[in-house]
């Protein structure tokens, strides 16, 4: 078994231990192996399966695949976990693949196939999030054993279940990849999370320019007065056009001031410059 261990996740290992192993070892045919009908990831990125497919080529199956018999038809087995090296078989030529044969039920064929998801480094930030949710309502794992189970951070582990707190429509930005990871995390909490993620996209935000962006915001609250979101927006613009902070007070009539902060002498004569050469 240890041998067998040393090619799958720290998570993925510890299942394996939790149910019988018929065979540590075999080949099977590709033909006979079958998806997975519990594998909560149904969409397999193209450009991942086509450098999995090259390395195959070039090094063979290292990892075996997890399997199970099928109820399907005779001498057929069921993909518990590795669907997708199986599928990248397939298109690098394969006959036969390495496989551990277990005998889990259909609870844990589907703890399986999350543990592997969950370990994988292409998962988008919200199917990540998804699958420790999953472990944690159907497996009643804690974060603690999330966290060890996947070699990550408790910390980590929870600031990634925060994503789900996003409203709808930024959680399909995310999923879209308009949105980025970081970009995700500083929307957390934010009662007007939608609004920034659409002006993080329009205006191309860097991560440390959205931080900057909600910073605005939260300033703003803890002032009485409130400020229109568009001149807010227009504050951060300015900001990230000259590299200084930028606060504009206008009232009703459309009166008010405008203000740019220096930090020392260098700065203040960028500003005197800038005004310079427009008038």
């Amino acid at each position: 078994m240890d041998k067998i261990k040393k090619g799958l996740g720290r998570g993925l290992s510890s299942l394996i231990g939790e149910v019988k192993v018929e065979s540590e070892k075999n080949q099977l045919q590709i033909s006979d192996l079958v998806p997975n009908k519990y594998q909560p990831r149904k969409i397999f990125d193209e450009n991942n399966l086509i450098d999995l497919t090259n390395s195959i080529k070039e090094r063979g199956m290292i990892q075996p695949i997890i399997v199970r018999k099928s109820n399907i038809g005779e001498g057929k087995f069921e993909i518990i976990a590795g669907e997708r090296r199986w599928l990248a078989a397939q298109r690098a030529g394969l006959h036969n693949v390495p496989v551990v044969i277990t005998k889990a039920d259909d609870l844990k064929s589907l703890e399986f196939a999350i543990v592997e998801n969950v370990q994988r480094h292409d998962l988008n930030p919200l199917e990540e999030a998804q699958g420790y949710k999953r472990l944690i309502d159907e497996f009643s794992y804690d974060q603690e054993k999330v966290s060890k189970f996947i070699g990550k951070s408790r910390s980590y582990i929870t600031n990634s279940l925060r994503l789900l707190s996003l409203p709808e429509d930024v959680i399909k930005l995310i999923e879209s990849q308009k949105l980025t990871a970081g970009h995700a995390k500083i929307l957390v909490g934010l009662d007007n999370a939608g609004f920034v993620a659409t002006k993080i996209i329009e205006k191309k935000l860097s991560v440390r320019q959205a931080e900057n962006f909600v910073k605005i915001f939260k300033n703003r609250k803890k002032s009485s007065l409130t400020k229109d979101t568009n001149i807010t927006a227009l504050e951060l613009s300015i900001s990230n056009k000259i590299g200084l902070n930028v606060d504009i007070k206008n009232n009703k009539r459309n009166k008010g001031k405008i203000s740019f902060e220096y930090k020392d002498l260098d700065q203040l004569n960028k500003i005197v410059e800038i005004i310079k050469s427009y008038y």
